[in-house]
């Protein structure tokens, strides 16, 4: 397994423009099974993500590249509307299939999907979506088959506004028959941005962003070109390793307007931040300030996405804050790793109380999960001394070589892989 070697204490200096979204890309990936030809996707990053979507494409007969940042498809090949368990295993983001296959091909075979281990994440609310919208559902075990000569449109209520799930019935029903209503819809940039691809193929739909979400039917859609937003999540990391540094880093090809709660909280801990356009700039000249309370919900709440890497400026902030997790309840288990480091933290259930410390240290420290990996580079980036990262496939999975992206900043890291 690939390590990352990190020789901190050096702040963050200049300039770097910020990857498309993995969280975008993938939805937008799957939805193009919902029309036959050639479809063209710019600003896809290149993960481990992306690159085991693009296999479960071509297991189901498509034709797929991936050239530089652009992702060509030509889908009029596919043939067949079960997904491979092994390739399910490897990705949550696979179930964004069931939704597109079913409409195309009035049937689909998944698996329970595999991706980071944090917590309970059932997919009973994409598989309730599907049942209105007309599916039969039968479930042997990890296997998941649905059938539906024709889907017709209904009102759907999520007891929980689920991101996955809104996608999944988004994309089911616009080939269904009539109008669709989803209701507690998930309010994401991600979603927001699957509705533009969807309705530049044809589809008619309003409210993404909102948490009312209609979708009036289609006979069908036809091919299109589409690029996918900046990564909100990847900005907000670079964002709190430059403050975590005390640098100062300008960040291009961002959309402020997706990350208003990060920007606020990072306001509040001291961090300078401007913002011009689609530029945002981020300095920290002094220590950060504790923040007493910051509690992860969904969109445009603060992002369950980037709590471990906040909670890695709190850890060197002047005084006591309060993390409350309330999406995932197995969302602290980078902790255990920063403590290594020399933090201060005390979970109790889904609240962490950070007692900031002047400074943490090297370590040889495990990712355990994407985001938590993301954490402990931070961590790495603003320690004293060397740090270990090991477990970097998790990292991997959502940022394109991370090495090489703080290394454009100045920081001392490099990936060290095993011998062949």
């Amino acid at each position: 397994m690939d390590k990352l070697v990190i020789e901190g204490g050096k702040p963050l200096s200049g300039t770097i423009v910020i990857q498309g979204a993995k969280n975008a890309a993938l939805p937008i990936l799957a939805a193009s099974m919902l029309v036959e030809g050639k479809v063209t996707i710019d600003h896809v990053p290149k993960l481990l993500d992306i690159d085991v979507m693009l296999n479960i494409l071509r297991e189901l007969g498509c034709r797929a590249e991936h050239n530089e940042e652009t992702v060509l498809l030509d889908t009029s090949s596919a043939h067949s509307s079960h997904v491979p368990e092994a390739l399910m295993r490897q990705m949550r983001s696979s179930i964004f299939l069931m939704g597109p296959l079913l409409a195309r091909f009035g049937e689909v075979t998944i698996y329970q999907p595999g991706g980071c281990a944090i917590g309970e994440r059932k997919i009973d609310l994409h598989l309730r979506g599907l049942m209105a919208l007309g599916a039969q559902i039968q479930e042997e075990g990890s296997r998941i088959s649905c059938f539906a000569k024709r889907l017709k449109g209904a009102e759907v209520h999520l007891d929980f506004p689920s991101v996955g799930a809104t996608e999944n019935i988004m994309m089911a029903a616009v080939l269904a028959d009539g109008f669709t209503t989803i209701t507690n819809a998930a309010r994401e940039p991600e979603i927001q941005d699957l509705q533009r691809f969807l309705c530049s193929m044809g589809a008619k739909i309003i409210g993404a962003g909102t948490d009312t979400i209609t979708i009036e039917g289609v006979e069908k859609l036809s091919p299109s070109r589409y690029q996918v937003i900046p990564d909100r999540i990847v900005t907000g990391t670079v964002m709190v390793a430059a403050a975590a540094t005390r640098g100062q880093v300008t960040l291009q090809n961002t959309n402020p307007s997706h990350l208003t709660s990060l920007i606020h909280v990072l306001r509040r801990a001291g961090v300078q931040i401007t913002v011009d356009g689609d530029i945002i700039k981020v300095g920290c000249a002094s220590r950060p300030k504790a923040i007493d309370r910051i509690v992860t919900s969904p969109y445009p709440a603060f992002p369950t996405d980037l709590q471990s890497q906040v909670m890695v400026l709190l850890a060197l902030a002047d005084g006591v804050s309060v993390m409350k997790e309330t999406i995932f309840e197995g969302r602290f288990k980078h902790v255990d790793e920063l403590s290594r480091m020399g933090s201060d933290i005390r979970v109790d259930l889904n609240a962490a109380v950070v007692r900031g410390v002047s400074r943490l240290y090297g370590a040889t420290v495990e990712a355990t999960d994407l985001r938590a990996g993301a954490a402990l580079v931070i961590a790495g980036l603003a320690a004293q001394g060397r740090t270990v990262v090991e477990q970097v496939h998790h990292i991997d999975r959502g940022y394109d070589r991370i090495e090489t992206m703080f290394t454009r900043l100045g920081a001392r890291i490099s990936r060290l892989s095993p011998l062949p």
